[in-house]
């Protein structure tokens, strides 16, 4: 596989994750609203499972890597999500739809730590305490939505 490739690749790679993320958010942060998913619903999750499956692609084909297992995982966990969207399991739904959302955004720090200078310079092998605390956070604030929403009852699949 060439440099232009792989580049190009990755390229559609990110944008398919960043429409994933940014839709993923707004779904997320519309449990706590009354009403029901429309479109972003929609594009939030062919994005995602669009995310989670071009992921394998940067993977080296043998062996169990931690990025092959978040993928596997995330497929999963989207897979309850859209039987729980077509089965109307609202407080599953909103479950599963969050913590797919998470993985997105647990690998968006870890990548961001590895890609933008500054937060490179916080943490340059990744495994700095940094890192770990900022996942923590988006962790406890996406728990903190799911709880929220699941008690409020607003939000029907």
């Amino acid at each position: 596989m060439g440099a232009t490739h792989l580049s190009t690749l990755a390229l559609i790679h990110v944008i398919i994750s960043l429409i994933g993320i940014v839709t993923g958010l707004v779904v997320v942060f519309g449990f706590l609203k009354a009403g029901k998913p429309g479109m972003v619903n929609t594009i939030f999750l062919l994005f995602t499972i669009l995310t989670s499956a071009t992921g394998f692609l940067f993977f080296p084909p043998h062996g169990v890597t931690p990025g092959k297992v978040l993928g596997a995982i995330s497929l999963v966990v989207l897979g309850v999500a859209l039987l729980a969207f077509q089965k109307k399991w609202t407080s599953l739904y909103i479950i599963t739809a969050t913590l797919a959302e998470f993985f997105n955004v647990f690998v968006l720090i870890v990548q961001s730590f590895q890609k933008i200078p500054a937060l490179h310079a916080m943490a340059p092998t990744g495994k700095e305490p940094i890192v770990g605390i900022c996942q923590l956070v988006v962790l406890i604030g996406f728990i903190v939505v799911v709880i929220v929403a699941i008690r409020k009852k607003a939000y029907v699949v």
